[in-house]
């Protein structure tokens, strides 16, 4: 009978493996848990931004009066730490032809001193908002 030596003789996972596809799997969820919650705001905030836009341009809004109109609907959606004037700045003042610029950064913590930055930016005009 013939002998095997080591690593020829192992079959599936070592115990070194297992640890390190959980710290892995750690990270990765940890990741998901810090990044995931900033993208749907994202997505709702542009949403959002893209419905006013379109109502105040229907209405022929001034830019002062599309501003009023964002700062009451976050206040609506009880987001009381965001102003209008620090997320987006306007492209076009027409009036009934608005166009902004959204662009702005949200930081959550990752582990002790680590934190993840995301950035947000994109254009909203006439023809994107739906």
């Amino acid at each position: 009978m013939q002998q095997l030596s080591g690593l020829a003789t192992q079959r599936g996972a070592g115990v070194t493996g297992i640890v390190l596809m959980i710290i892995f799997l750690g990270v990765a969820i940890k990741l998901m848990i810090a990044i995931i919650p900033a993208q749907v705001g994202d997505y709702q905030f542009t949403k959002t931004l893209s419905s006013q836009l379109k109502e105040a341009n229907s209405n022929n809004e001034t830019a002062k009066q599309f501003v009023e109109r964002v700062d009451k609907q976050l206040s609506i959606n009880a987001d009381y730490d965001t102003k209008a004037e620090d997320v987006f700045i306007f492209t076009n003042k027409k009036t009934g032809q608005l166009a902004i610029r959204k662009q702005y950064a949200v930081t959550n913590n990752f582990f002790g001193n680590i934190d993840i930055l995301n950035r947000f930016e994109g254009d909203i005009d006439m023809t994107t908002a739906k």
